[in-house]
């Protein structure tokens, strides 16, 4: 299946519109030290936002397969980027899933650890690029 963005550079010299084929608007710029405006995320932010919403949808639809019942959910990601190199490839990373719901602690672990090694693309990539992905889960019950 093809996909298509297309980029307009709109505000400054990196200030970008990104628009998919459904006219989905990603705003993208570069940091202020090389000349950005801070119109919108950085690239390699991007990335990392990717990597989120990838096992957050497979971890979702595994719950929800298995009949567990997630009433919130939010995901933190941390990087680390190697320093000093051109490019800087995304070194380390943290992933804190914490799921609120009557959620069993071990089915929410295994699904996120099949999503981050089977299913999730963007995890995948990230991995095969030489970046180490290690998750934490937490379990809250519903109040």
């Amino acid at each position: 299946m093809m996909n298509t963005v297309k980029l307009k550079r709109v505000s400054g010299e990196y200030g970008f519109d990104t628009i998919n084929e459904n006219g989905t608007v990603v705003k993208t710029d570069t940091n202020p030290n090389m000349g950005g405006l801070e119109y919108g995320a950085r690239p390699m932010q991007l990335l990392l936002n990717a990597l989120a919403a990838c096992s957050s949808i497979d971890v979702i639809s595994i719950l929800k397969k298995q009949r567990q019942e997630v009433i919130d959910y939010e995901v933190t990601v941390n990087g680390e980027r190697e320093p000093n190199v051109e490019p800087s490839l995304w070194k380390n990373i943290e992933m804190i899933f914490e799921i609120t719901g009557n959620v069993d602690e071990d089915k929410a672990k295994r699904a996120v650890e099949i999503s981050i090694t089977k299913y999730c693309s963007v995890a995948i990539t990230l991995v095969k690029a030489g970046a180490e992905i290690k998750t934490q889960v937490i379990i809250k019950q519903p109040s």
